[in-house]
């Protein structure tokens, strides 16, 4: 049997609309107010900190975020925190996105608290997401103080209904129907991070078209055997 060749594509944009919020429907709607500077002021807090486990979902919201603030004619800067150095963006009325603060260097904390301060003399809005809590980040106190100070969300794991649902939205986004049996399996015996999901879906998606057959358990127990790790 040859070896399949997986060929990775990429989704969709990640947007709010499809993210499948769970239990996370508050926090989806707080980010939907924060995009826009007209509806930000409706928000208690100018800045918003969401964290969560990895594959919970965090970049998909940072990007679908900006990616909203942007069609509404706001700036737009995304930042991963291993790559801020010791300034951030002034653009005014800018929404100012900032990945895994906990990756910050010694500069990096500086400048994002810098940022923080004269965040209200600009206009902008600070988007930040990390691996825990705000007590949790081992960051200077101030800057874990003021970051404890924003509107703060725990991105809420999925059920398996919504991870059930998960599939099937990406599946049908490629065109593709996956069997219950398939959708039951995975969730059973596979590893549940949103991340892990994709990968093995876009695997099937590969085998699927190279094979010309559905995406079906005898399918999924093949390429296990070849050594897809699910």
């Amino acid at each position: 049997m040859k070896q399949l060749v997986l060929d990775i594509r990429p989704d969709t944009p990640p947007t709010l609309e499809n993210f499948v919020a769970g239990a996370n429907a508050e926090l989806v709607a707080a980010l939907s107010l924060l995009a826009s500077p007209a509806t930000a002021a409706q928000l208690p807090a100018r800045h918003l900190y969401l964290w969560g486990e990895p594959g919970s979902g965090r970049s998909h919201l940072l990007r679908a975020t900006l990616g909203m603030g942007r069609a509404a004619g706001r700036p737009t800067h995304l930042l991963a925190a291993a790559d801020v150095d010791d300034s951030l963006p002034e653009t005014v009325d800018a929404l100012l996105a900032v990945d895994d603060v906990e990756q910050l260097s010694a500069d990096a904390q500086i400048a994002l608290f810098n940022a923080f301060n004269r965040a209200r003399g600009n206009r902008q809005s600070l988007l930040l997401s990390g691996p825990s809590a705000p007590l949790g980040l081992a960051l200077r106190e101030d800057l874990r103080t003021r970051i404890g100070q924003t509107l703060v969300f725990e991105v809420q794991p999925l059920d398996d209904d919504a991870r059930a649902t998960l599939l099937a939205t990406l599946a049908e986004r490629r065109g593709l129907r996956l069997a219950d049996e398939v959708v039951d399996f995975l969730l059973r015996h596979g590893r549940r991070d949103l991340a892990s999901l994709r990968r093995v879906l876009d695997a099937l998606d590969a085998a699927s078209l190279e094979r010309k057959r559905p995406i079906t358990l005898p399918l999924l127990r093949e390429m296990m055997q070849q050594g897809l790790e699910i």
